[in-house]
């Protein structure tokens, strides 16, 4: 018993090393398959890629390359923890100011510089290879944050309404921006269009006055900056009232333009870094890059700023810009614009605004009179979401989002980019992955920014890449170790010049295929060179490496694999077993070319304990039957023996009707074969189709016959294939039977009184009839011969029927009761 304990644990501990190893080389196949030559290359192939810098590390014939495995894997192989490379990136916190608590009415005085609403404002990430790195940025909306909101307008000759609602806005928007904040300013642009043919008409008149009749109009213009920033509302009304409707040809306007020059001028205009609100308002479309060429202007358009006196002055220079470019500007200058139109260009506007993120579109009024409920709207709507972008990565480098917003409502993707429904004070979270995919080509630091849109503050990432061992810097250059200084000793290893190659750097690249070098890489008697697995460097085989990192090639001449090996079942040594150099090492309990035959005889145990029921031997786990008549998993099926039918009848109905002895244990007693139902007695299987196969008819309790086959498949299981519905005797239909028989009586009965009534019809009216004849001829006491010869011949036929006739009927009539009566009561 013990000696079974004892190879017991041994299999144990085997299949727990063998699973150990399996898993490392799985982890380790990135590292092995990089084939790295120097510690730095290690590094940089996977996160779980280590260096062993241990100079006695290498046995005979491993190349430099073995240095460079999983971190388990070298420690298995006998290098100590602390010569293991494995440097791991880090990050640290540079800036992280709090987030601003600020109440609005509150006494302290806060520049906006001084406001903090996102949290850390500066990282530092040391990135390795492969290994990605996370923190959390923290963001809070401000309350009381500082607002600059410039209204530009469209000054064409349809917004002449608009422009009396518009002269009142500076003392009513700065009341209604005191509910939000206390720190509030606004200017004031408008626009028309290029001076140009043919957006307008360039006769000297149409200059001085563009419009039609007694109006008098302002000369058309471009853009035109009327008032920078101010805390001033009734300046901003003086202003604006001052100002003249103009006029244009086409039905466009350019704005675009004026949106340009309003993002880039903000030394001029006086933007702060607060929040920016740029309110568009205009009842009509507008022209986009391309549109310029009807005026016979090319130049793109250069994205700078030409206010000279207020006014753009190279509109007739440069074309509109384009919408990417207008979306790049805005935010760039963390500028959120808010379209004011009229209800029949909202189409049009609003698939800008899917174009331009944190941007709103607002219904104006036919004269603007909704136009400070409008700004508000889209206030509350735009600030009560935050999206994070962030500057153009460098090609080394992804990123990845992952948001927390308020109720519980988490995004990933590009919805892990924003938090909508936030409140002043809200304070949501987002989680930063940065992953480094390669070193960059000089190994030089990179900078990421992310900020919020609309926002002007912003979080900056700076990135060092981890891209060589710290052994690198302990190294020896030109070392005598690497074959007369041809390479540095580095990291227990050499790392050779360029055009030298070896585990010492003692050959040139030139010398890699000479004859005399490739003779050492033959096996004896082989001219093959490495087996044809693998190439001959520096006088030794370095062998192939393979698409499936888990088979590899080995040996000194790389005679050998790991995948080369008989298979069962599809597996490699039937899954039970090791395949090395080509051959099978078997696990315990199995054995054969394959390890495909277990020496495990359970399978083979019958119900009475004994192997092959004592009529065969177990191979393979495999009963053999000694005697040919015996089949079946366990030798216990004789086809030619009686009761194979008896034997499992029991069985059969339980499992194929639920009835029988043996219902109660059936799952106990009948699990020994497999059920199949098929619909007809044809389906059954016939002679050929089974190795063993016995036709069956029994009587179940109920006296109904039910068919099945009893089988052997292939695989030596036993298979009972069994007729779905049972053949069950059917009785005399009896209701049909004695309707019949009363209707026929009750037909007979009718007949012989419909016969018995015209006899005596015909025999009344040739009565009449004589009598007539013997009134008319007075001759009371003759008769005709005729007639008494037809009253004969009748009074015959009715004595025949009465006499033979009808007795024989009712005799053939009580007989058939009889013999229906017995067959019911059999029936019963």
């Amino acid at each position: 018993m013990a000696q079974v304990h004892f190879n017991f644990l041994i299999c144990i501990g085997l299949l727990s090393c063998l699973v150990v190893c399996a898993f490392a080389q799985q982890g380790g196949s990135t590292c092995i398959t990089a084939n790295a030559k120097s510690c730095a290359e290690c590094i940089q192939a996977g996160p779980n890629c280590g260096w062993c810098k241990n100079i006695t590390f290498l046995k005979e014939g491993e190349s430099t390359s073995a240095r460079c495995d999983d971190l388990e894997v070298l420690k298995s192989k006998g290098c100590p923890p602390d010569e293991i490379e494995n440097p791991r990136g880090s990050q640290q916190k540079l800036k992280n100011k709090e987030v601003t608590n600020r109440v609005k009415g509150s006494t302290e005085s806060l520049r906006p510089e001084d406001i903090t609403q996102i949290q850390p404002q500066q990282v530092l990430l040391k990135l390795r290879i492969g290994e990605p790195q996370t923190f959390a940025l923290k963001f809070k909306r401000a309350e009381d944050y500082p607002i600059d909101l410039y209204y530009l307008m469209d000054l064409s000759y349809s917004m002449k309404d608009d422009l009396e609602n518009v002269k009142s806005l500076g003392t009513s928007l700065m009341s209604k921006m005191k509910n939000i904040t206390s720190d509030f300013r606004i200017g004031f642009g408008s626009f028309v269009e290029k001076t140009v043919m043919p957006y307008i008409s360039t006769t000297p008149a149409k200059i001085r006055n563009p419009c039609t009749g007694d109006l008098n109009c302002t000369s058309p213009f471009s853009y035109k900056n009327v008032l920078n920033f101010t805390s001033d509302g009734r300046l901003f009304n003086k202003l604006v009232g001052d100002q003249q409707i103009s006029g244009n040809l086409d039905s466009p306007e350019g704005g675009f333009d004026a949106i340009m020059q309003v993002a880039v001028c903000g030394e001029k205009i006086g933007w702060r870094n607060v929040t920016r609100l740029l309110v568009f308002s205009t009842d009509a479309g507008f022209h986009f890059a391309g549109d310029g060429k009807l005026g016979g202007i090319v130049l793109p358009n250069d994205g700078q700023c030409h206010l000279d006196d207020n006014m753009y002055t190279m509109s007739h220079y440069y074309d509109y810009p384009s919408i990417a470019h207008l979306v790049q500007k805005l935010s760039d200058n963390n500028i959120q614009i808010i379209f004011a139109v009229t209800q029949e260009f909202q189409p049009v506007y609003k698939e800008l605004k899917n174009l331009i993120p944190k941007s709103a579109v607002g219904t104006l009024s036919s004269n603007s009179s909704n136009v400070i409920q409008l700004i508000i709207d889209a206030y509350n709507s735009l600030s009560s979401e935050v999206i994070l972008e962030n500057n153009k990565l460098p090609k080394e480098v992804s990123i990845e989002y992952k948001s927390f917003c308020k109720n519980g409502v988490n995004g990933t993707g590009d919805e892990g980019r924003k938090c909508s429904n936030i409140s002043i004070g809200d304070e949501v979270r987002f989680e930063i992955k940065v992953t480094a995919n390669q070193c960059p080509e000089k190994g030089q630091s990179e900078t990421i920014k992310i900020k919020p849109l609309g926002f002007t503050e912003e979080v900056e990432i700076n990135l060092e890449f981890i891209c060589e061992c710290d052994c690198h810097n302990e190294g020896i250059t030109d070392s005598e170790l690497c074959h007369f200084g041809n390479g540095s000793f580095e990291c227990g290893a050499c790392r050779c010049n360029p055009g030298r190659i070896g585990k010492q750097c003692e050959c040139s690249i030139e010398e890699v295929n000479s004859e005399d070098m490739s003779g050492t890489c033959r096996a004896t008697n082989s001219s093959e060179i490495c087996s044809n697995n693998g190439e001959c460097i520096c006088g030794q085989c370095v062998c192939k490496k393979r698409e499936n990192p888990n088979e590899v090639y080995s040996g000194q001449f790389c005679q050998c694999d790991n995948f080369n090996c008989d298979r069962s079942d599809g597996l490699i040594c039937g899954g039970h077993g090791e395949c090395k150099c080509r051959e099978c090492e078997c696990w315990a309990n199995y054995t054969g070319s394959a390890c495909e035959c277990p020496l495990d005889t359970t399978p083979c145990l019958a119900a009475n304990g004994q192997i092959c029921n004592g009529r065969g031997y177990c191979d393979c786990g495999v009963c053999n039957c000694t005697d040919s008549k015996f089949q079946g998993p366990t030798c216990e099926l004789c086809q030619t023996c009686l009761g194979v039918c008896a034997e499992h009848k029991d069985c059969v109905q339980c499992k194929a009707f639920n009835k029988g002895e043996k219902k109660e244990r059936c799952d106990e007693e009948c699990s020994h074969f497999t059920l199949v139902l098929v619909d007809h007695r044809e389906k059954l299987p016939q002679p050929g189709q089974y190795d063993a196969l016995t036709h069956c008819k029994e009587k179940d309790i109920d006296d109904c016959w039910f068919y099945y086959t009893y089988s052997v498949d292939s695989s030596n299981k036993a298979v009972v294939h069994v007729v779905k519905t049972p053949e069950c005797p059917t009785g005399p239909d009896i209701i049909p039977i004695v309707a019949g028989v009363v209707a026929g009586i009750v037909l007979i009965g009718l007949a012989l009184l419909l016969i018995w009534k015209l006899l005596m019809i015909i025999h009344d009216r040739r009565e009449f009839a004589k009598f007539e004849k013997e009134k008319m001829n007075a001759k009371w006491d003759t008769v005709s011969y005729d007639c008494k010869q037809l009253c004969t011949s009748l009074k015959k036929y009715i004595v025949y029927f009465l006499h033979f006739i009808l007795p024989y009927i009712s005799v053939q009539f009580i007989y058939f009761l009889k013999r229906l009566s017995d067959s019911y009561f059999l029936y019963l």
